[in-house]
């Protein structure tokens, strides 16, 4: 493996996939891409057509799994009331089409959402909504200082060109003692790794320039904590990647790919009816101790 630098950014290179290259950052201390798009890069591709596509995919897909979303967004919301005490005000950065933010309000939360995209933003207010549209960046947090109980960002932080700043930006939203919740793929994680090696997979995460950052639990734990926050509690997704060595190569395969995720929808809300939600809780947080699990989920204090 070669060791490559990118202006202050420096580390072993994982993988290269045309222009980009996947280094291991010495700097930064978790894995991203170089070179990293600029804003200007980034905000155009996520004003395209693509992504109204995009959009459209995703709110037809949510509609199919509600009643599966509705029990991730109650395990999101029980965790921020038990660290809180209370219900209280919420952002939700990247928003999409507000069903997040929705669940919440309907359970009697103070909601606000950010998105870049109009065709969101418009749906999140067709559902009656608060929204703002646009990036979150260091302005729009200094005019929302010290406002939430919590911040929420969902498949955020891997797209973003400074999570480092984007996080201290966050932090000045929150109130004293409020809460970050952060969920981000589980990338370069045990099973894909086994999958590149045993199974001559091609590290089929990695999917710049859409994804820019590559975190596992331990790189984003340390990010958050060098940013002034305590970590309180840690959760992994279902590990998806455990079909892959079972056989099941749904990469490329959307249909295998649903079939897979039915089964794992199936497992979750089983446990739910026969009221061991906690178990099911309980097994997420010890995949999250092995750096297992297809996303990580963090929950911490300012």
């Amino acid at each position: 493996m070669s060791v490559k630098q990118w202006q202050k950014c420096y580390g072993e290179v994982l993988d290269s996939i045309g222009e980009f290259d996947v280094i291991d950052c010495k700097a930064c201390g978790f894995k991203h891409i170089i070179p990293i798009p600029s804003f200007e890069e980034l905000n155009e591709m996520y004003k395209s057509k693509y992504y109204q596509k995009v959009d459209n995919f995703f709110n037809e897909r949510f509609l199919e799994d509600k009643d599966w979303y509705d029990l991730v967004f109650k395990d999101r919301y029980d965790s921020f009331e038990e660290i809180s005490g209370f219900r209280g005000n919420i952002l939700d950065i990247g928003c999409g089409g507000g069903y997040f933010l929705l669940y919440g309000k309907n359970r009697g939360w103070t909601t606000l959402g950010i998105d870049p995209s109009i065709q969101s933003i418009n749906h999140c207010k067709s559902i009656g909504l608060d929204v703002i549209e646009g990036f979150f960046d260091e302005n729009l947090s200094k005019k929302l200082a010290n406002e939430f109980d919590v911040v929420h960002l969902s498949e955020v932080l891997e797209h973003v060109s400074d999570p480092e700043n984007t996080i201290f930006s966050i932090k000045k939203t929150l109130k004293p003692g409020g809460v970050i919740c952060i969920v981000v793929p589980n990338d370069y994680n045990p099973f894909q790794i086994s999958l590149t090696k045993a199974c001559n997979f091609k590290p089929w995460w990695v999917a710049p320039p859409h994804h820019i950052n590559y975190f596992d639990f331990s790189s984003l734990e340390n990010l958050l904590q060098k940013v002034g926050f305590t970590i309180i509690l840690k959760e992994a997704s279902f590990p998806i990647d455990i079909f892959l060595l079972m056989g099941d190569n749904y990469v490329g395969n959307d249909n295998l790919g649903r079939i897979c995720h039915t089964k794992r929808k199936t497992f979750e809300k089983n446990l739910a009816l026969a009221g061991l939600n906690d178990l099911k809780r309980n097994i997420y947080k010890s995949l999250a101790n092995l750096n297992l699990g297809r996303e990580i989920v963090i929950y911490a204090r300012k």
